[in-house]
């Protein structure tokens, strides 16, 4: 009984986004898709542990799904309080044959396509960018709006607010839910880009979670940017944006080991780095930077760093000048805290870690900076202080974050440092 609740929850977890693009380009209403779902999934629960596990639980899902849009829009009908032209029950009675539960599922591709077209609805001009992260962190990601206020540094009420509006706009416009014309691509491309990026960067470095890395999410991150890129093959960002985020997939093998501990860059087995994968990812790179005449934006820029440690075969033969020279340059055309942090653990290990103490300072408060203080203060035998920060670390860090362990072990290895230190020779 157990394991079948974890099957419903799993494929929803899994193809939940999925049925809800579908639903989505059927109804043209977010919020209607979104209770629909909830409903589908809510049946499953109920008759899965009976029946058993169907075939294609995806298409069962998709199927229940339509049927429950319809029940709630017969619902609004028969009390009034909401009122529509009739195009959605029409569209969502129309028999689709290839979505039975007995058949195979709807190509793959029209669900590509789906996803896609989402995407650029999240990302529509209309929408103020917060909004557009948020819908897109919803659909997309399917946070909730608590996690979604996290990551915004906001209220859960205002997110929900947010998400409302946002619907109603969507609704209320008309706003076409399709891939828009070439004349249209330039002033979403940077959002939509922006949210596939985002997408793979919630799953490569989950923020709630003991899980290092949310193996799902960065593959579906992946193959929306292979999608777009296939989409539009001439375009420089979708190209760099593919790049860097294949790049960076390329070790994933080596950032846990057999414990599901995390292993930091200097000491991970590159022999277990995906070669074909890095391979690709330069040559995305450098067909990026050639559309661009060479004139690198921030994902240009990222690709470049993660290509610079991929080419190497070992940490010490890392070339930290080259890649202060690329982070100079990303906090310059795309600053932020961490693009601020990331070059500064690259100036120390050239050497001028008194240097990047004092830059330090300059940034935000976090768990991270904590962390970077305490390594360095290592460096310089200020093990007490070291093991400070690390308190600091721990204390702002969720307790299933998935660094707790390794900044753990490295607070008790400084901890010890100190006391020898306290000893004397």
């Amino acid at each position: 009984m157990d394991e079948r609740y974890g099957v419903v929850a799993e494929t929803i977890r899994i193809e939940g986004t999925r049925i809800l693009a579908t639903l989505i380009r059927t109804v043209g209403d977010v919020q209607l898709a979104e209770d629909a779902v909830q409903e589908a999934a809510l049946a499953a629960l109920g008759a899965w542990p009976v029946t058993g596990v169907p075939p294609e639980p995806r298409a069962w899902l998709t199927v229940t799904a339509r049927r429950k849009a319809i029940d709630i829009i017969r619902r609004e009908r028969a009390r009034g309080t909401k009122e529509r032209d009739g195009a959605d029950l029409l569209e969502l009675s129309r028999p689709e044959p290839e979505l039975d539960p007995v058949s195979a599922l709807e190509p793959e591709d029209v669900v590509e396509d789906d996803l896609l077209r989402l995407i650029f609805t999240c990302c529509h001009p209309s929408l103020s960018p917060p909004t557009r992260v948020a819908l897109a962190l919803r659909t997309l990601c399917g946070l909730s709006p608590a996690q979604i206020a996290g990551v915004l540094l906001t209220t859960e009420v205002a997110t929900t607010k947010r998400l409302v509006r946002a619907r109603q706009k969507i609704a209320a416009a008309r706003i076409p839910y399709r891939v828009p014309a070439e004349a249209e691509l330039p002033e979403r491309l940077p959002a939509v880009c922006a949210v596939i990026h985002s997408l793979y960067t919630a799953g490569h470095a989950p923020a709630e979670g003991e899980a290092a890395y949310d193996v799902d999410l960065c593959a579906e991150a992946i193959r929306l940017a292979e999608l777009l890129h296939s989409l539009l093959p001439d375009q420089p960002t979708p190209t760099a944006v593919l790049a860097l985020l294949l790049l960076t997939q390329a070790r994933q093998a080596a950032r846990v080991d057999d414990a599901g501990e995390v292993v930091t860059l200097d000491q991970q087995d590159r022999s277990l780095w995906d070669q074909d994968l890095i391979a690709r990812g330069v040559a995305l790179l450098n067909d990026s930077l050639e559309r661009s005449a060479r004139q690198a934006d921030a994902y240009q820029l990222q690709a470049a760093i993660a290509a610079e440690h991929a080419r190497v075969p070992s940490y010490p033969a890392t070339d930290w000048r080259e890649i202060v020279r690329l982070y100079d340059l990303l906090v310059e055309v795309s600053p932020s805290p961490a693009a601020e942090l990331a070059r500064i653990v690259a100036i120390a290990e050239t050497g001028e870690v008194d240097r990047a103490l004092v830059m330090l300072d300059a940034i935000p408060p976090s768990s991270r900076r904590h962390a970077v203080r305490a390594e360095l203060l290592a460096r310089r035998s200020q093990y007490a202080e070291a093991v400070h920060e690390l308190d600091q670390a721990l204390a702002e860090a969720p307790a299933d974050h998935p660094e707790r362990a390794h900044r753990q072990r490295r607070r008790a290895l400084f901890h010890a440092r100190t006391a020898d230190n306290q000893q004397g020779p």
